[in-house]
């Protein structure tokens, strides 16, 4: 079923979609002034392994998203998003609960391989309703709410712990799951008819899989989309440990990290100018370049400022690195799906999949090695620059660029 206008009013429509993909942004960066708190009160065993509270959600969504495009034209879209949310609402409960800790990872798996299902099939929406320049205007303004809230998630997070304890998040992200799936419930019909629906099968996924792997540009844009993800995402691992232990702010952690996603949202805005005049792939590799000359300089100055840097220096570094990897992310998938046109929603999906499990690797070894500098943080994101670097040059090799 196609639409030429949304079935729910615009704005309605718009509000539903972003709250929705949400859900996963909103579950990491909220818990992430809690970090330390958990660890203690679970007793874990290093204080790095309160970041796997992080690892362990994103791994949840790498795995669970190459399944809901299949699921969605199989059972239809709101009954697969019913599954979603269920799920990310059982594994909210089980955090909520957990008296120990891995009790409470496997709640944030749940939540992971629950909060992969509105996030994937909220696109599939928009393509059944919209068309053309409609539907690229709806999901530009979907995404930009989507980008909005890191920005937002962790003072919400900061200030819930000035009342509460930890549990207080995960009794939040309970009744905003459960507030969207009431929404979605009743506003939302399904958009998918019954005659259009085709019987689930894992041979689609393994099938696009292998054509992905056989196609050259295809597989080193996703596995530079991955080294680019895991920079950000070892970054987000730490930052309580680098913001709280090492620059003490206390209380003003989440103006710090909120602030740099401005940089991303910057170079966001200035992406959609950038394109006109610039090639994709040229302009993704000047941006890894720009990144890894920045690191390997900034790797140096923390060295010689025996691993802690005045944070004015740090947080000009961060900002500087995060336009770079803004510039990355959205040019990055629009070169890795370029040739999977033909079979687009399930390469999506394995696309993406592959480049988060390569996120949650790298970037959960990031956070993991640090030790009190920011000597692991600087070093990984100066390797993870030159391994994209590497990876867009074999995309394309330099006769052909």
């Amino acid at each position: 079923m196609t639409a030429s206008r949304p079935v729910l009013p615009g704005p309605e429509f718009i509000a539903l979609a972003a709250f929705m993909m949400s859900v996963f942004a909103l579950s990491i960066d909220i818990t992430i002034p809690a970090l330390a708190l958990i660890g203690r009160d679970l007793a874990v065993a290093n204080a790095n392994d309160a970041q796997y509270i992080v690892s362990v959600l994103v791994l949840g969504m790498a795995l669970g998203q190459i399944f809901y495009g299949p699921l969605s034209d199989s059972i239809g879209r709101k009954p697969s998003i019913y599954v979603g949310l269920a799920l990310f609402s059982a594994g909210s409960i089980v955090s909520l609960v957990a008296t120990d800790f891995p009790t409470m990872l496997a709640g944030r798996l749940l939540q992971g391989l629950g909060a992969a299902g509105p996030r994937i099939v909220i696109m599939a929406l928009v393509r059944d309703q919209f068309a053309g320049p409609a539907m690229a205007r709806i999901m530009s303004l979907v995404i930009t709410v989507f980008v909005a809230v890191p920005m937002v998630a962790p003072f919400i997070g900061q200030g819930i712990l000035f009342v509460a304890t930890w549990r207080a998040i995960f009794v939040l992200l309970l009744i905003s799951s459960l507030a969207v799936l009431v929404w979605f419930a009743i506003r939302q019909p399904e958009t998918l008819a019954a005659e259009a629906r085709r019987p689930f099968a894992l041979r689609p996924i393994a099938a696009a899989t292998r054509e992905i792997f056989a196609s050259r540009p295809a597989l080193a844009y996703t596995i530079a989309a991955g080294f680019a993800f895991s920079a950000i995402f070892g970054y987000i691992n730490s930052a309580q440990q680098i913001f709280q232990d090492i620059y003490r702010v206390g209380d003003y952690f989440p103006f710090y990290f909120s602030s740099l996603t401005i940089a991303v949202g910057a170079a966001t805005l200035s992406n959609a100018r950038l394109v006109a005049f610039v090639d994709l792939h040229r302009l993704c590799r000047y941006s890894a370049w720009a990144q890894a000359v920045l690191s390997i300089i900034y790797f140096a100055v923390t060295y010689a400022c025996a691993g802690v840097p005045p944070l004015w220096a740090t947080m000009v570094y961060l900002a500087a690195l995060f336009y770079c990897l803004g510039i990355l992310f959205g040019n990055l998938n629009a070169l890795a799906m370029a040739p999977m046109g033909h079979i687009a929603g399930i390469a999506a999906s394995v696309i993406g999949t592959l480049s988060w499990l390569l996120t949650v690797v790298f970037g959960t070894l990031i956070g993991q090695s640090y030790d009190g500098t920011l000597l692991p943080l600087v070093g990984g994101f100066a390797l993870l620059s030159l391994a994209c670097s590497a990876a867009l040059a074999w995309a394309r090799p330099k006769r052909s660029a």
